[in-house]
């Protein structure tokens, strides 16, 4: 599933692409792809059109698309011309945002495409082969300068936002007493950060997943935080991990930060610090990969 490098890639493509154009109309292809727009597809593709998008947000692996109702609308809202609607997107695990001329054939696996009033810009595509990922329609909360959706409102602010509260984290972090690995993924403590990045960001600080909290001392849960950051800041300028065709950015690139992967799909290969076969164990369905000697089990 994308986490927050990859997701945070589309979104840059989608502001340079979608900001401030107008929606001449939506099409809905599969329902499926808008199953959490409750009100069903007709009125998912009705609400849409005529809005005028504003630039695109995210919260760890959500991100969404303010929405001024009415073709007359800013790009940027002045006081009391505030969106009460945004269009948010979750990839799922093959979930893709293209922007399209309107010529390029359909994808095999199109399942919603929107269209701009200024259709030589290009086309907006939802593309999803396991139709895991959705597009919906949801209320803006009420005061929130970033327009967030009412459904996502539980979300933890991730480690590259400025807002981030270092302070609760390692407060609520430790009180848990959890794993470590457990509260690097719990999206109520800080979004964003998930299987493939949480492996890296532990092998960088030299911890074990299996670590409780409480045994963290304040300057190993500090340089944890650091190493996350730092993992996906280089993600980003990577353009995002891609292992196979399914994660793509708006132009339908993959990244290429897998080949910079210390730890993650390295199973049997030297540790880059000591040279140590990397071990992968199972972990909560999913799989865990380090280094023995560099993060000693508890």
């Amino acid at each position: 599933m994308p986490e927050l490098p990859e997701v945070e890639v589309v979104r840059r493509g989608l502001e340079r692409w979608t900001t401030g154009r107008t929606v001449a109309r939506a099409q809905v292809y599969h329902p499926r792809a808008v199953r959490r727009h409750e009100a069903g597809a007709e009125n998912f593709a009705a609400r849409l059109r005529g809005c005028r998008t504003l630039p695109p947000r995210r919260r760890g692996k959500y991100l969404w698309v303010p929405l001024l109702h009415g073709q007359d609308g800013p790009s940027h809202p002045a006081d009391g011309d505030q969106p009460t609607t945004a269009l948010l997107a979750h990839l799922g695990m093959s979930g893709q945002l293209l922007i399209q001329p309107a010529a390029t054939p359909d994808e095999k696996h199109l399942r919603v495409r929107v269209v701009f009033d200024d259709e030589g810009a290009g086309e907006l595509r939802f593309v999803d082969q396991r139709t895991f990922g959705g597009l919906s329609l949801h209320s803006t909360v009420v005061g929130d300068p970033e327009f967030l959706p009412a459904p996502i409102a539980h979300i933890a602010r991730d480690p590259l936002d400025p807002l981030f509260d270092e302070e609760r984290w390692l407060s609520e972090m430790r009180r848990r007493g959890t794993t470590v690995k457990r509260a690097l993924l719990d999206q109520s403590l800080v979004s964003g950060v998930g299987n493939i990045y949480a492996d890296e960001a532990l092998w960088r600080a030299r911890v074990h997943f299996e670590r409780p909290t409480q045994s963290l001392a304040r300057a190993e849960a500090t340089a944890l935080l650091g190493a996350a950051r730092d993992v996906m800041n280089a993600a980003l300028d990577a353009g995002g991990t891609s292992f196979d065709s399914l994660y793509v950015n708006v132009n339908g690139q993959s990244g290429y930060f897998s080949r910079s992967l210390d730890a993650y799909g390295r199973e049997g290969e030297p540790c880059r610090r000591c040279g140590t076969p990397i071990v992968r164990r199972s972990w909560t369905n999913r799989s865990s990969y380090f280094c023995p000697v560099c993060q000693p089990a508890p």
